[in-house]
């Protein structure tokens, strides 16, 4: 299998090639969009981010991210330097500035800034914090259930580096992708550190039991928004949802599985390990989810 596909594929979009770039308070053109090899995000990977989506002229659940990225920035003792509302601006102001609507996507992304050495201690960085929006036209294109495989790279514990930390240090999660795409698979399903069924490199992972929906316990996971968005809509709507450990064996006897984030909303996985999970395309419960969180975002 080489036809490898990502949860974050979209739709080729021939005006993204001339989007403007929010960066420290200007709007920039894509080749000008520049920050120095002396930033602590590109030499250390110091920083975190958010990703949003773009429904109908409404940034979903913009108010949980905000709050998501406000507590990460806390926990790595980083100053943001913007109110809330002021990035919220930034984020309107990117999206007026490129005449967008719907489907897109911004990646706001906030480093310690620019480094007056190039070594580890945070103190060297003295000149605040870098803040860039990218903000694409991006149109999810999946053309197929997603194929996972399991792979060694676990979700650490929170001593080492949090998993529920949205960092800039994803070099575990890449290496369990180039894991996953060297087993013949499109993403990486990555287990804790007691070996239950926990997460993707990039997504929340849910199964599907004789009509319960299960996900991990949320203990090493990233506290994936639209995660919670699917368990409450499950609780609204009468439909069984457990967070709880489960193993491979459940996992492979699923009748239906998925993946949540923000770009795909809900993803349909097809095969695991090179075992087909139910019928291998879209099952009814997550169909069913999908129509309810359409409704949800579009409310």
């Amino acid at each position: 299998m080489t036809d490898h596909i990502t949860t974050h594929q979209s739709e080729e979009d021939a005006r993204n090639d001339s989007i403007l770039i929010w960066l420290n308070g200007k709007l920039v053109p894509k080749a000008q969009a520049l920050v120095s090899v002396y930033d602590s995000g590109f030499m250390l990977g110091d920083g975190v981010w958010e990703g949003l989506r773009l429904y109908n002229g409404r940034w979903s659940f913009a108010d949980e991210h905000l709050d998501r990225l406000f507590e990460a920035a806390k926990a790595i003792d980083l100053t943001i330097g913007l109110t809330r509302d002021q990035l919220m601006t930034a984020l309107t102001d990117t999206q007026a500035a490129n005449q967008m609507t719907t489907d897109a996507h911004a990646r706001l992304m906030v480093t310690r800034g620019v480094k007056t050495r190039p070594f580890q201690h945070p103190g060297l960085s003295r000149q605040g914090p870098t803040i860039t929006i990218i903000m694409e036209h991006s149109k999810p294109k999946i053309p197929r259930p997603i194929r996972l495989a399991t792979v060694p790279h676990l979700r650490g514990l929170p001593m080492t580096q949090d998993p529920k930390l949205n960092s800039h240090s994803k070099l575990n999660c890449i290496l369990a992708c180039i894991a996953a795409e060297k087993a013949g698979a499109d993403e990486a399903l990555m287990l804790d550190v007691h070996g239950f069924v926990n997460t993707t490199n990039a997504c929340n992972f849910f199964i599907v039991k004789k009509g319960q929906v299960w996900t991990s316990t949320g203990d090493y996971c990233m506290n994936g928004i639209t995660r919670q968005k699917v368990i409450d809509l499950c609780h609204a709507n009468d439909i069984p949802v457990f967070e709880r450990n489960f193993s491979l064996v459940d996992t492979y006897s699923a009748d239906e599985a998925f993946l949540t984030g923000t770009f795909g909303a809900q993803t349909p996985v097809g095969q695991i390990d090179g075992r087909q999970i139910g019928t291998g395309e879209m099952g009814p419960v997550t169909t069913h989810l999908r129509s309810l969180y359409k409704t949800l975002v579009g409310a």
